[in-house]
């Protein structure tokens, strides 16, 4: 099995499996000498784990992470740095009578035609508990964008077609404050109390809800980036879209740039800079130092427990009702690690930035 690696100076591997002994990743390529103790990851990992909001599971993993090399006497070594997050609370059992059906939405049977054979255990490698690894690397690679002062941060924009008042983010100072002090991530109270009433709804028919993440980086330099095929939005695109869930991504203004007009969307300037922002903070691929922007698209969760109609790896017709435990929409826990993904493609540019203008 290929493509577990991100990165080319600071590249992380994850591995592991939902219902296996544990999860966890090397990065190697992190700089040498930056603070760094397992508390620090344990931050992020406690924000992706499940809670008792509206929108989480029942499985309670506690997500402690242990640093198995790389770090000494509180510092960053230079070595590859080896993260494990054991896994504690996988019931497996609960995945027995569904070890021959492909499960519709789910990558059962993607999985099962290209190696022949599938870890039916809560979906294995295509779990979404594989990115409790993301977030650890994550963590780490913050240390990195620490030394630039770099924040990344993200927030609910919308749920189950519920959407915030834009009028909530024209204070960016406590946007991530805001966003955090609430049970969804979602920094409009109104349209988080909304959301909170429709996820109630779809739970009790049994069904689940997609929704929209927000990612803004503050304090990015500009002159990250690569021209042509290493762009730097383009890497971004492609680290969210490597999120299970993720089914689109917008830089700056998206899809709504489509139906613009040149003059409504180029972004002019003046001798303090640029006047708006609808690129995103990217042009050519390369960032210009204002605020990068994106906006993650994310389908529901696959595991309904309504009744649906699919196939057996016998080819015979099967439906089936998935019950179990499960997450009713993957925000908020999916906001870190959008986050994650970000600061990993962040520290790698900023890295390979060093390596070619010192």
């Amino acid at each position: 099995m290929g493509g577990n690696i991100s990165g080319r100076l600071f590249r992380v591997t994850t591995w592991g499996e939902s219902h296996g002994p544990a999860t966890g990743c090397v990065i190697d390529g992190c700089p040498p000498d930056l603070d760094l103790s397992e508390s620090d990851i344990q931050q992020a990992l406690d924000r992706r784990r499940p809670s008792s909001g509206p929108a989480s599971t029942a499985r309670r993993e506690s997500d402690r992470v242990e640093i198995l090399s790389g770090v000494f006497e509180g510092k960053t070594t230079g070595t590859p740095i080896s993260l494990c997050i054991p896994n504690q609370d996988a019931r497996s059992s609960s995945y027995a009578d569904l070890k021959d059906v492909f499960r519709p939405g789910h990558g059962d049977y993607s999985y099962f035609m290209k190696y022949g054979r599938r870890d039916w255990r809560g979906g294995g490698r295509a779990s979404g508990r594989e990115t409790a690894a993301r977030v650890a690397a994550g963590a780490v690679a913050q240390k990195v964008l620490d030394v630039c002062g770099m924040d990344v941060f993200a927030f609910t924009r919308a749920i189950g077609g519920i959407e915030i008042d834009e009028a909530c983010l024209h204070s960016l100072s406590d946007l991530a404050a805001r966003a955090r002090a609430d049970v969804l991530c979602c920094p409009d109270p109104r349209a988080s109390e909304a959301m909170r009433s429709r996820l109630d709804a779809v739970r009790s028919e049994g069904d689940t809800l997609g929704g929209v993440v927000e990612v803004v980086v503050r304090n990015c330099p500009a002159g990250l980036g690569e021209p042509v095929f290493d762009k730097l939005d383009a890497a971004l695109a492609s680290a969210l879209m490597s999120i299970g869930t993720v089914k689109a991504v917008a830089i700056g203004d998206g899809e709504a740039a489509a139906a613009k007009k040149g003059s409504e969307m180029n972004d002019p300037m003046n001798e303090a800079g640029f006047i708006k922002n609808s690129a995103g903070g990217v042009l050519a691929g390369i960032s210009t130092g204002q605020d990068l922007t994106a906006r993650v698209y994310c389908k529901p969760i696959p595991s309904v427990s309504l009744p649906q109609q699919t196939v057996d790896q016998h080819g015979h017709a099967r439906t089936l009702a998935i019950e179990g435990r499960h997450d009713i929409c993957v925000i908020p826990r999916i906001i870190p690690v959008c986050e994650a993904m970000v600061c990993l493609v962040l520290a790698d540019f900023l890295l390979i930035s060093k390596a070619v203008r010192p």
